[in-house]
């Protein structure tokens, strides 16, 4: 029978980031349960086939919304991951940080220790981010974080098409200036899906 100081049920985002926290120090042993299957597959780790997964029971617990009023009484699709890494084997990779006035609110509501300065250290601590601000990025963290390419000709085009309705731009939208168009961060790392499961639980 297996043993452990800690059994953790669920590998997803917040499963895997606990489990490691809790073992980086080499003195707890933990446990790790997952009811879905491995996510070692080309159509998880493949960024290009991303809407495969969200598409296949193997993947994706299939839930759906109650019927919506406003939208004729139409069910929506809700999908979560059912795999190693759970929904964050399964998304669309995009990386955004929650908005800063957001968390500010939450602590004007009385959530102690919720306000954006007391959480941006986390945000630091978990990422390796290859650009944006010093002062609001984190580098050498296990996600790691790339700016989207520019190399597409539609990038320009839709950045230029903002401008022109208006918006402003930025250049780090999880930085200083969280609104606004510029590049999109993607959790990828060579090619490749840097899940939860990646970044937390493999070594």
């Amino acid at each position: 029978m297996l043993e452990a100081d800690f059994v953790i049920i669920g590998s997803g985002s917040a499963g895997s980031a606990m489990a490691y926290r809790l073992s980086e120090d080499g003195k707890h042993s933990v446990i790790v349960i997952e009811f879905g299957g491995t996510d070692m597959g080309p159509l998880i780790q493949m960024p290009s086939a991303l809407s495969i997964p969200l598409n296949m029971s193997l993947y994706d617990w299939g839930f759906a919304s109650e019927p919506e009023p406003h939208l004729g009484g139409r069910v929506l699709a809700t999908p979560r991951g059912k795999v190693i890494g759970g929904s964050s084997s399964i998304n669309g990779m995009v990386y955004v940080r929650g908005h800063a006035h957001d968390f500010d609110h939450w602590a004007e509501q009385g959530a102690a220790g919720w306000g954006f300065a007391d959480v941006l250290p986390y945000f630091k601590r978990m990422e390796d981010s290859d650009g944006g601000e010093d002062g609001w990025r984190g580098h050498g963290g296990p996600l790691h974080v790339q700016r989207g390419t520019r190399k597409n000709p539609l990038y320009g085009a839709f950045v230029e098409a903002g401008r022109q309705a208006g918006f402003e731009l930025t250049d780090d939208y999880n930085g200083s200036k969280q609104e606004g168009f510029g590049p999109m961060e993607q959790t990828i790392l060579g090619g490749r899906r840097w899940s939860a499961a990646n970044a937390y639980l493999k070594p």
